[in-house]
C-alpha cells in the first residue's frame, strides 16, 4: 500500500467511527486488510486490574518516554432505563462488558475501555455517595462561560489504535453482533439496561487533525501541520506534564482504586488561532512568551522530549506586565504536587457537530483538583494588566468555548456495573466486576 492509500484509509476508519453502527463497521472491515488483534483473556475479572483507568503500563511510549494515546475514541452517553438497579441487571451489565474484553487484548493496539456515572445517577439511591467521594454537579468555572451540564447516567470510553476496535466493540455492547474477534457475545447487551441517549467520537495522534480540518472554526488558508496530534498544532501528552495514576486515585472508602472523571465539550475558534496569529505568538500562548522569544519550541514540540520545559518562563504576573501576553503552560507551573500536576489527562480532538473541538478528558482525585486546576487557568491573577485580558492575550482562553461539561465517578471494576451510591451502606454489596 503507497502512502496516498494509507492517508486515505485513514481518513476512512475515522470518518467510520464518525457515523458508527455495524454498516460502517462492515465497510471499515471490508477497506483494505482488517486489523489482526489479539484476544483478551478468558476471565477479564482475574487478568485486569481493579483501576479500570490503569491504562499507561497497557501503552506503548515514544522515544522520549510520552505515552502514546489511543488514536480513535468513542463516547457512550447513557440512561439507566429503570428505577433503581436489580442484581439481575448488574450481572447483564458485567457480563456485556466481559464480552468485549475478552474480544480484544488490553492495549492501545487492542480495547481500553472504561465505564463512569454521574450525580445524577446516583441521585436515585436513598444513600448518599460516602465522603470519601467529590462528586458535585458540574457548574460555570468562569464568569465567561455558561456550559450545559451533562446529565446522562453513565458514560462508556472505548479507545484504540484500530478504528474497527472501538467500532466492534460498541456493537457488541449494543447487542448488534454476535461474534467479535472470533469470540461469542452475551446474548443480553448493555442496552438491557440502558438507552444510548448520544454517541460521541473523537481522535488524537499525527495527521488526523490535519485530515479531518473540512469542519466550521479551521480556517482553510492556513491549514494544520501534518504533524500535528492535535488541531491546535502542538504536542500535549508530555510525561513531565502528567501525574502517576496513582495520584489521581481514591484512596480509601468503598471507591477505593476508582478516581473521579471530568468531561468538557469544547469548540475551538481557530481562525484567529491560524490567520491573524504568528507562529511566535502562537507559542507565547500555548507555552509561554520566553519559548517564543528562544525559539525553545520547534515544530509541534516533539523536541521538547518529555517535558515542556516551564521552569524558565518565568512569573506570569511579571511576564504579563511585561510582555502584555502569559502562556497556558506557564499559568499551569504553580498547580503541582511532588512537581506533578494534580490531574490526569486523556483529551482528544473531535469533529461532533461538524466542527472542531475537544473532549476535554481528566481524571483527578476528587472534582476539587479540576477546579483548582481550572482557576489557574483563568489567570484571573494576571488579567488585571491592561494588555492581559480577561480571556484575551491569556493564554489560549479567547478560543475555546466550553459548550458542556460533566462530573463522572469512574469506579474500582468490580463496582463498574450499576453501583449502588454507598455499597457500605446497602444491604448486599454488589461486586460484579
Amino acid at each position: 500500500m503507497d502512502d496516498s492509500q494509507g492517508i486515505d484509509r485513514r481518513a476512512f476508519v475515522k470518518a467510520a467511527v464518525a457515523i458508527g453502527g455495524t454498516a460502517a463497521l462492515s465497510a471499515c472491515l471490508d477497506h483494505g486488510a482488517s486489523v489482526d488483534v489479539p484476544r483478551g483473556p478468558e476471565d477479564p475479572d482475574a487478568a485486569f486490574p481493579e483501576r479500570q483507568y490503569a491504562w499507561n503500563a497497557f501503552l506503548p511510549t515514544d522515544e522520549a518516554g510520552n505515552n502514546h494515546h489511543p488514536r480513535h475514541r468513542v463516547l457512550l452517553a447513557l440512561e439507566y432505563d429503570g428505577d433503581t438497579p436489580t442484581d439481575a441487571e448488574r450481572e447483564t451489565v458485567a457480563e456485556a462488558l466481559r464480552g468485549v474484553e475478552r474480544a480484544y487484548e488490553r492495549s492501545a493496539d487492542g480495547l481500553l475501555m472504561t465505564v463512569s456515572y454521574s450525580p445524577y445517577y446516583f441521585a436515585r439511591f436513598d444513600d448518599s455517595l460516602p465522603e470519601s467521594v467529590d462528586l458535585p454537579e458540574p457548574k460555570p468555572l468562569a464568569s465567561f462561560e455558561d456550559p450545559n451540564p451533562d446529565d446522562v447516567d453513565a458514560l462508556i470510553h472505548l479507545a484504540s489504535d484500530n478504528a474497527e476496535v472501538v467500532l466492534g466493540a460498541e456493537e457488541a455492547l449494543k447487542g448488534e453482533v454476535e461474534e467479535l474477534n472470533g469470540v461469542s457475545q452475551p446474548s443480553d447487551s448493555l442496552l438491557s439496561a440502558f438507552s444510548v441517549r448520544e454517541r460521541r467520537t473523537g481522535f488524537i495522534g499525527e495527521g488526523l487533525p490535519a485530515e479531518n480540518q473540512d469542519v466550521d472554526g479551521v480556517p482553510d488558508s492556513e491549514p494544520v501541520s501534518e504533524d500535528a496530534p492535535l488541531y491546535m498544532g502542538f504536542e500535549s501528552g508530555f510525561a513531565g506534564n502528567q501525574p502517576g495514576e496513582d495520584r489521581v486515585t481514591i484512596p480509601d472508602g468503598p471507591f477505593a482504586d476508582g478516581t473521579t472523571q471530568q468531561l468538557s465539550f469544547i469548540q475551538l475558534n481557530l481562525q484567529q488561532w491560524y490567520e491573524q496569529d504568528s507562529r511566535d505568538q502562537r507559542v507565547s500562548k500555548m507555552f509561554c512568551p520566553h519559548h517564543a522569544a528562544t525559539d525553545t519550541v520547534e515544530g509541534t514540540g516533539e523536541n521538547l522530549g518529555d517535558d515542556p520545559q516551564m521552569d524558565g518562563c518565568g512569573d506570569p504576573a511579571e511576564t504579563g506586565r511585561t510582555t502584555g501576553v502569559v502562556g497556558h503552560g506557564q499559568k499551569m507551573v504553580d498547580v503541582r504536587e511532588d512537581d506533578a500536576p494534580i490531574i490526569l489527562r486523556r483529551d482528544f480532538d473531535s469533529t461532533d457537530g461538524g466542527r472542531a473541538s475537544t473532549h476535554f478528558l481528566s481524571l483527578q482525585r476528587e472534582i476539587a483538583d479540576f477546579v483548582t486546576t481550572r482557576d489557574a487557568m483563568n489567570g484571573e491573577a494576571v488579567s488585571q494588566n491592561s494588555a492581559v485580558g480577561q480571556r484575551t492575550n491569556n493564554g489560549i482562553l479567547q478560543y475555546l468555548n466550553v459548550v458542556r461539561r460533566g462530573n463522572f465517578l469512574l469506579p474500582p471494576r468490580s463496582l463498574r456495573a450499576l453501583p449502588p451510591a454507598n455499597p457500605e451502606q446497602a444491604e448486599e454489596v454488589v461486586r460484579v466486576a
